[in-house]
Formats: C-alpha cells, structure tokens, sequence
C-alpha cells in the first residue's frame, strides 16, 4: 500500500493559501451541518511545565477521512533555530482504514490557521478594511499577513515584535515576498491605533493588545493564545467585540480571551455570537455596522488538519510530487 510523505516543503507547495482558505470554509460548513465527529484535543503537559505534546483526533464525512495531528507545542523555540509546533498530520480513509499520508504537521499548521482566518476576515471585517497590524513576527504572523493580502486590499501593514530585529527580518522577508512595505513600530499600540484588521500571533500569557486602542470597525484575529490561563488580547477588547470562535466547545473549555473576562464577570457564554462554521452558513448574522468590532478568536481544530492533508494528498496525486512508501496495510499472505 502506498502511502504519502509530505515534508515541509512539499506540504507548502501543494497548499496554495487562496485554495486554503476556500477548502477551510467548506470544511467548517461541514462541521457545522454536523459531518463531523470532534473531540476536544489531548493536551500532555510535559514535567517542566512549558511544553506540550496534543493529540488532535477528527472524521470528516464529507472528504471520507478520519485522522489525527499529533504535535509538540514548544514556546520557548521563538528566536531559534526550531518551531515551537512540530509534528505530523496522519491521514486515513473511512472504508478501509488505510493509512493515505503522512504531512508536515509545522507546515500544516502554520498555513491552515491563517486560512481560517483568511475566512473569518472575509466575512467579518469592512469590505474596505486596508490597514492591517501585526503582533509577533514568527511563522504565523508571516501566513497571517500572505493570507490578509489575500482576501483584502491592503494598503498599509505595521507590525511589532519583542525583537526589533525580528521585525526588521519579517519586514524585509515581506517586502522580498509580496513586494509590500512593512512599517516596523516602536510599540504594540503603535501599531494598532487605526488599524482595520489586526492579527495577534505571539506566544504571550498576558495581554499585547488593548481594548482602548481598538479603533471602531475594526477586525481581530487572536491565534496566539490556547490555554485557559493565557490571552493576547485584554478583557476590554474582548467585552467590546463581537465574538466568534472557531469551535464553541474548545473556547469554554481553553480560550482565555473568553474563560478569564468570564470569570472576572465582565461577560457570559453569551457573549459568544457564534461559531466560525454558522456564520459561514449563514446560520447567525455577522457584522451589523461598519462601527462594530469584530473578533475571530482561533483555538485550531483537527478538522482543519485533515481537511488540509487530504488537499495535499489529492494535489500530490494530481502533480505527482512527494514520496509514496510502501507501509502495511494489506493482510499479509499465510
């Protein structure tokens, strides 16, 4: 049996953001019309109290697949030479159980949380939203601003980052790349004040980003943050947003965005308009005056993962790229 190995570069390749962003859509329409099986994830807190080992498993009728991502959370890798996500995404069929592929899971992360919020900010934020802030300049802030490109016309992009020189890295990198200036601030608010569209991708437990200098329209996406303890964004901006998620069971149970304002009593469940996947449905109504601001808080779902393996796997067939082993599967002969 044949089985798929895509390696980072390989797996970048053959995930084209637009495609992504498309394919990411559709996947959380399916999740919300319930072809979806999800559990929450798995969280190994490793001995020293930093590190993490997760176990994203997820079915998706739609595509006849079944999965799961398995990968190490290592947030003190920020300013080295490795990732602080790394892993693999195992991708299975639903009629026999093989085993199709074996991707990047760094790769994978990194393209498909952008995407979804490619997707979030094409619904959510001003149709003429143009001025984008970036907080953080590692690898998700690098995808954010490829996929915010994407689905608006930015005219204007400011980025901060605890190193000024990784911003000054990120700024060129971009400029090389999409053949845009970034303005590289002194401070996070600097960067904020008057934007449209703000993108937080830090490695943060405590907020970067403050509500009182959110302008009004504004759209955020919040990705940096996963556990209950941890926010980039503080209650303020939180309790003046409308917010979104991507799977209302992981934010009440790991979104500190939402768990710590909550628990301060600012706000309820309530506050929670919905989930990512209805509004793309058009089940629950998304922004109602060009004075609101939105919010996208993305915890990431394994659903996402296999929707993005099997993309890769069907590209991969189709351009013949990547490398196909034999690995088990057939009964072997007595």
């Amino acid at each position: 049996m044949k089985v798929l190995i895509a390696n980072r570069e390989e797996t970048t390749r053959l995930m084209p953001m637009d495609t992504c962003i498309d394919i990411m859509e559709n996947t959380l329409k399916l999740l919300d019309q319930g072809d979806a099986v999800l559990p929450l994830r798995q969280m190994l807190a490793l001995p020293d109290g930093k590190n993490i080992l997760a176990l994203m498993p997820a079915y998706l009728g739609g595509i006849g697949s079944v999965g799961v991502k398995v990968i190490t959370i290592f947030p003190g890798n920020h300013g080295t030479e490795y990732e602080s996500h790394q892993g693999a995404v195992l991708l299975f069929d639903t009629e026999h159980g093989r085993l199709e592929a074996i991707v990047d899971g760094t790769a994978v992360t990194a393209i498909r949380t952008a995407a979804v919020s490619g997707a979030a900010t094409r619904y959510l934020a001003r149709p003429d939203a143009s001025d984008l802030a970036i907080i953080g300049s590692g690898t998700q802030a690098g995808t954010h601003l490829e996929a915010m490109l994407t689905v608006r016309e930015i005219r204007r992009i400011r980025i901060f980052s605890r190193s000024a020189a990784r911003a000054d890295a990120f700024a060129a990198t971009a400029e090389k790349k999409f053949g845009r200036t970034v303005e590289v601030t002194k401070t996070a608010k600097a960067a904020v004040e008057g934007a449209d569209i703000i993108c937080t991708t830090t490695a943060a437990h405590t907020p970067v980003v403050m509500g009182d200098w959110i302008s009004p329209g504004a759209h955020i996406n919040a990705v940096g943050a996963y556990q209950p303890h941890s926010r980039e964004l503080d209650t303020a901006a939180v309790a003046g947003a409308r917010l979104y998620v991507d799977r209302l069971e992981s934010a009440l149970q790991e979104a500190g965005e939402f768990i710590i304002p909550r628990n301060e009593g600012v706000i309820d469940t309530n506050h929670i308009i919905g989930e990512l996947g209805a509004l793309l449905s058009g089940r629950i109504p998304g922004r109602q005056s060009p004075r609101d601001i939105t919010l996208f808080k993305s915890l990431g779902i394994a659903v996402e993962d296999l929707a993005a393996a099997r993309l890769i796997l069907d590209q991969a067939l189709k351009k013949k790229i990547g490398t196909f082993v034999d690995f088990g599967g057939r009964e072997s002969a007595a």
